[in-house]
Formats: structure tokens, sequence, C-alpha cells
């Protein structure tokens, strides 16, 4: 072998045990940290979707309850969602839906609805948007109460005139100037309650598991 290649087959070999070493560390800190965030991330996911529920309403771990629901117009999702079945002592209470208002003004609002045994809402939230700063982010409850205008509404409390905002003939209010956003949400959270009325039984079966 020439000087040259045993120059070259000793780079080589350095940068492929680098390599190993490398990856070795990755895996290692990989596997002290992955269950910690994982269990973070779960964490999080609890206190949100627990948002969308009345307090002491429920007993059991809401992500040991999960369906997975198909692509449905009424939840704007174009690939398949999750929801969240609420229990107390075993018996369901409520059931919390992933939504989507797909027309906001800066694009898709995507939403977690709880709805209640008794087809009231127990609370909306929105989990991410892109509406205007100061104007359209309002539906935020960081920024403003407005979302709280839908709990204890149901698919007929109003009726379908009045799921609407005031400005055309509903009893929802808005923020002067920013209408579009408010409509989206509103018309998201009234199609994801026609959702439940549809797929009630599935939604709130003792036995959870299979798709709507």
């Amino acid at each position: 072998m020439t000087p040259l290649l045993r120059s070259i087959a000793k780079s080589a070999g350095i940068l492929l045990a680098y390599a190993i070493v490398g990856t070795g560390v990755l895996a290692y800190v990989y596997s002290i940290t992955h269950t910690a965030i994982e269990q973070n991330e779960n964490d999080a996911r609890r206190k949100l979707v627990a948002q969308t529920l009345v307090p002491n309403s429920y007993n059991n771990d809401l992500l040991r309850n999960q369906l997975t629901l198909a692509a449905d117009p009424l939840l704007g999702t174009d690939s398949a969602s999750h929801a969240w079945q609420a229990r107390l002592n075993n018996v369901p209470t409520a059931v919390v839906l992933e939504a989507t208002a797909p027309d906001g003004y800066s694009g898709k609002i995507e939403l977690l609805v709880g709805v209640a045994a008794n087809g009231k809402l127990s609370g909306v939230r929105v989990v991410s948007h892109k509406e205007t700063p100061g104007l359209g982010d309002y539906i935020d409850i960081a920024k403003s109460p407005w979302i709280r205008i839908f709990d204890g509404k149901s698919l007929n409390h109003p009726d379908a005139a009045g799921w609407h905002v005031k400005k055309d003939g509903g009893q929802f209010d808005y923020m002067a100037g920013a209408t579009i956003t408010p409509r989206a949400v509103i018309k998201a959270v009234h199609h994801a309650l026609e959702y439940v009325n549809l797929h009630r039984t599935s939604l709130f079966a003792t036995q959870v598991g299979a798709k709507p």
C-alpha cells in the first residue's frame, strides 16, 4: 500500500470511529430523554384537552380513552384525527374532538371541541392559528375570553339561524373589523356538533376504539 493510500485509509478509519462514537452518544442521549419528552408532551396534551371539559366531570386518564376518527368534512379534516372520551366512574360524560376551521382569514384554525353527553358544549379551545395579531387572534383564550362564548351552547341552542355572528343575523358577538375569523370558528364548532349528533352512539360507547 502506498503512503497516500495508507493516509486515506487512516483518515477513513478515524472518520468511521467518530461516526460510530457519535451514533452511540446520540442513541444513549435519546434512550435517556425520549421517555421524559414523551411524558411532557402527553401532560401538555392532557392539560389542553382538559380545558374543554367541566372540572370534576371525569376521573379517567383521557389519553387512555382515545379514539381515531376518519377524515370528515364536518370536522374539517382531510386525514385521520383524534378524539378523547371523558368518563366518570367508567361512564362516558363527554368527548373532545379535534376539528379544523379551514377558512380562517390567514389559513386553517385548529380547534379542540368538548361536547358533554347531554349535547352541550363543555368548552372550545384554539390549538393553533395564523390570524392577524391584535385583530383576529382574540379567538385565543390567552388573548381574550371570547372563545368561552360557546360554553353551554348546543346544536339546537341557538337554532341553525343563530349559529352566525350578529352581523349575519346570528347570536354570536365578534370584534369589529374582524368577522372572517369568528365566522370560521363558529361554523367549525357548529359542524362539530353536527358530527357528534351523527356519531353519538360510537363516540359515547363504553367500549372505545372503533372508528365512527
